[in-house]
């Protein structure tokens, strides 16, 4: 038969820390604590399968369930000298919530548990205080009514007013027992009013509705958003606690709160806490009251009159700071403590891991360390990479009041505020004016770029986490959402419609890519700071980890960026991002739209010089640090206007009829440019493309060279290689550029060839393209595109719904799909190097800054991964991480 229930108390238990998995977090803690002979209520945990085992059985409890359950409540009454439901000594409970992680606040609690019109009576009698015993029934009643039986809590709230004023009270502690009995009697009418039913008075009823309630908080609508938020698995379930209740509420000599063993905001090895005398758990969090503070520093530091638990139980408080050090030195991290006073005598009710901003995590970890409490590597391990964009960008002062008018994709961390503008031209008028501009868009496109740059933050109605947005906006380290469908952009009338409001050019907004909301009006920030402690946990990272970390940049200003969050090399230069800066466009499309090869060439001719200069900044900026630059990739028409508007204006500035212009973008136009005349189709059907890329590249390597003094090995990508043949003619010409570089500048220059592997094909044939290619790197944004059949622009409109009707777990395009594309990824590294064993392998997809992917990157043995410079940082400590595990 299943166990489904383990008990705890008495200083025993079945459990411990180590079966959180089974028991959740706050099950396994309980029994810890039991087992380290701390006081700790007597209860029992129904285990985490159960709650799975009762979402497969529609909703209902395992029979086998319940004989184990009343079999555990006879432990407890062993231990307490009481009995549930007994009309003399009677056992109250709680019945909490508690998964394998953390999600405070998301699921159902009910306290008092096993109070009823005649159990009341019992409670009043046996603890000499009536009024705290019908001040206990009406919390239990207002609790269950609104998690068990669904009557909303606001009802009671208003009932409960509505008698104090009557009564002339301003707090509840005020209430007497007869007051008390009268607002119970109130709040079981207005039930059996609203639900046509009657409060349950049969403590085994009681029980069995509250333990059904929080199995299906697991599946509320909080509980559901903070798991797809912080990626906790539905699968896993919930835990159920039912403990013998300890009560606050019992007097002045009661009282109850919650602590931390450090200051979860700046880690301050200091005690830190609220309590309240005479009350219940969520009095503490309700803020119906103020709290007090449990030392006497803070109060003082406050400024609040009222006594510190310090000073008001000074015996309680010793005994409470003693087991918040025994307990932070046991776990060795900072602990997140509830715990009840009941009549002096101190009860534990939780202990767990305490969440912390990413400034607290930092001191925290140094701090351990150098306490001799946990290794470097421990506290590397302790800092969630993803958290660092809270130290590398702008974030909302959490204390201001938001009014959000629409919400989309967070595609790229930070905050900023700035007058809405509709397009590239009027963000780049309003950088030299000296406005601050939010650039709003329908969807962006490459040739955009130069408005992105000088925008404060980028908003889209369309796109996904991997669109055009939101790949340029997380390179250049701007704030961005994508995705936005609940608002609408009329680009004619210039207006952008959200929820409530239509605003227009020249309005201010505030934009939120942490989140993916979209605020009215100018909104207080809290600026970046990097700390000692920052720097310090990264240079304990770097010398963990095995993998380098480059970046994606396509520019000077990129390249400074990711060198300064520590960047080892650049591995992805998108060359046609070049192309879009200034009089370059103009440039490119006199190339587009030449009539043969002798004009392409004169319009090469012109590019040379510039992609030169380019190259030659990143050459020097990265001072002998290794440069990957793939060559031009992106179909011909993306360069090219696209509305008759542009088209009429493009045409006027080339000296050229729009008709015949528009014929020329007709005949570009393709039926799926993804899978079209791109990468190296457009290399081998334009080889003088090529020709003039290569020749940059060499003579800026030879430039970068003699005005560092070090070598400069310049990585060439032929992107969207299929096949081995295509590799081999793009690889001759690269070639033979080479040989007439050198010999023009009487210099050798080394160099390597190789190619993206982003094509299934390309994957499972890696062994025979490694014949040609001195290096593979993943292009994992197109390997995702091409092994599912979706389009990344577009998949935000369905994935959102796959993972919520679980059919998929995480979005392929942030986080890597390892049964898949991540199969693909390992076949052709094995096979890469079963034919060329020193062949560097890399990743330079957005996944290239996903920790998860990142691990994966470890696993299968590849030497970088890349990704956009503010996410170097966040890479870097992944990376240290992955390789601690590795070596664990």
């Amino acid at each position: 038969m299943t166990k489904w229930v383990y008990t705890f108390g008495d200083g025993k238990a079945e459990g411990g820390a180590g079966d959180f998995e089974r028991l959740g977090g706050k099950g396994a803690n309980l029994a810890e604590m039991c087992n380290l002979g701390l006081p700790v209520p007597p209860g029992l945990t129904i285990v985490c399968d159960a709650c799975t085992s009762y979402y497969k059985n529609g909703r209902k409890v395992s029979d086998e369930l319940k004989p184990q359950v009343m079999q555990g409540l006879k432990q407890m009454e062993a231990v307490t000298g009481r009995k549930f439901g007994d009309t003399e000594r009677p056992l109250l409970v709680s019945v909490r919530s508690g998964g394998r992680a953390s999600m405070p606040g998301m699921m159902d609690t009910v306290l008092n548990l096993g109070l009823n019109d005649t159990t009341v009576q019992a409670l009043g009698h046996d603890a000499g205080d009536a009024r705290f015993a019908w001040d206990s029934y009406r919390r239990f009643i207002q609790m269950y009514a609104d998690v068990v039986m669904g009557l909303d809590n606001e009802i009671f709230e208003e009932i409960l007013e509505d008698e104090k004023a009557r009564f002339g009270h301003e707090f509840d502690t005020d209430l007497t027992a007869v007051e008390w009995q009268h607002v119970v009697s109130i709040y079981k009418s207005v039930i059996e009013e609203e639900l046509g039913e009657a409060f349950p008075q049969d403590p085994e009823v009681q029980l069995w509705g509250a333990v059904s309630a929080v199995f299906s908080s697991w599946m509320n609508a909080r509980a559901v958003t903070y798991r797809h938020l912080h990626n906790i698995p539905e699968a896993w379930g919930t835990a159920v606690n039912i403990q013998a209740m300890v009560f606050g509420n019992l007097g002045n000599s009661s009282a109850t709160g919650v602590a931390f063993t450090r200051n979860p905001s700046t880690g301050e090895k200091e005690l830190y806490g609220e309590f309240l005398v005479n009350a219940q758990g969520e009095d503490v969090v309700a803020g119906i009251r103020t709290p007090q503070s449990i030392t006497e520093v803070a109060r003082i530091a406050s400024g609040y009159e009222r006594p510190s638990m310090e000073k008001l139980m000074p015996e309680a408080f010793a005994e409470f700071r003693n087991i918040c050090a025994q307990l932070e030195a046991h776990y060795r991290d900072v602990q997140d403590l509830e715990f009840t006073i009941e009549r002096g005598k101190l009860w534990m009710l939780q202990t767990r891991s305490g969440k912390r901003t990413t400034k607290a995590a930092m001191k925290i970890a140094v701090d351990m360390v150098d306490e001799g409490v946990i290794t470097e590597d421990e506290a590397v391990a302790r800092i969630d990479p993803m958290t660092l964009d809270q130290l590398l960008h702008p974030t909302i002062d959490p204390r201001v009041r938001r009014e959000v008018i629409g919400s989309g994709l967070p595609a790229s961390p930070g905050a900023a505020t700035g007058e809405i503008v509709f397009t590239a031209e009027e963000a780049i008028i309003a950088e030299e004016e000296g406005r601050k501009a939010i650039l709003v868009r329908i969807e962006t496109s490459p040739e955009d770029i130069h408005g992105m740059h000088t925008a404060e933050a980028i908003l889209t109605t369309r796109g996904g986490m991997t669109s055009h947005a939101a790949v340029v906006a997380r390179g250049m380290g701007i704030p961005c959402v994508v995705g936005a469908g609940t608002m609408r952009i009329d680009m004619r009338n210039e207006k952008l419609i959200g929820i409530g409001v239509t605003l227009t050019k020249g309005d201010i907004i505030t934009i939120d890519g942490s989140t993916g909301q979209v605020l009215k009006g100018e909104v207080p920030m809290i600026q970046p700071e990097l700390s000692g402690d920052f720097g310090r946990i990264m240079v304990w990272a770097d010398r963990s980890r095995r993998m380098t970390v480059r970046t994606n940049a396509d520019t000077p200003a990129d390249a400074r960026a990711a060198r300064s969050f520590g960047a080892e090399g650049i591995g992805l230069c998108r060359t046609e991002h070049m192309f879009f800066e200034g009089d370059r466009i103009h440039v490119m499309r006199e190339m587009i739209l030449a009539e043969n090869e002798e004009g392409r060439r004169t319009a090469l001719a012109k590019l040379m010089p510039m992609q030169r200069l380019d190259f030659t900044a990143l050459f020097t900026i990265m001072h002998g640090l290794p440069v990957t630059i793939r060559l031009l990739d992106p179909p011909l028409h993306e360069f090219l206007p696209k509305t008759d508007e542009e088209i009429a204006e493009v045409a006027g500035s080339m000296g050229m009829e729009p008709a015949m212009l528009r014929q020329r973008v007709d005949a570009l136009h393709e039926f799926n440019p993804m899978l079209g005349h791109r990468g190296c189709r457009l290399a081998i059907s334009y080889p003088e493309i090529v020709e003039m890329q290569a020749r940059a590249i060499f003579e800026a390597a030879v430039l970068g060279a003699r005005e560092t003094g070090a070598p400069v090995v310049p990585e060439i990508m032929v992107p969207l290689v299929g096949l081995r043949s295509e590799l081999d003619y793009v690889k001759a010409r690269i070639d033979e550029v080479a040989r007439a570089v050198m010999t023009e500048a009487k210099m050798k220059i080394d160099y390597l060839v190789g190619t993206m592997i982003e094509l299934p094909r390309a994957a499972l044939r890696a062994h025979i393209i490694a014949e040609a290619a001195e290096f593979f790197s993943f292009g994992t944004n197109d390997l995702t595109q091409t092994t599912f059949g979706i389009s990344r622009d577009d998949a935000a409109a369905f994935i959102p719904t796959y993972q919520r009707k679980g059919i998929i777990e995480h979005d392929p395009f942030i986080s890597l799909d390892f049964d898949g594309v991540g199969e693909l990824i390992r076949i052709a590294a094995e096979r890469g190097r079963r034919t060329r064993n020193d062949m560097k392998l890399g990743i330079c997809g957005e996944h290239g800054g996903d920790p998860a992917s990142i691990h994966f990157c470890e696993d299968i043995g590849l030497d970088y991964v890349s990704c956009s410079p503010f996410r170097v940082p966040i890479a870097r400590l992944a990376a240290a991480q992955a390789a601690i595990k590795a070596r664990a």
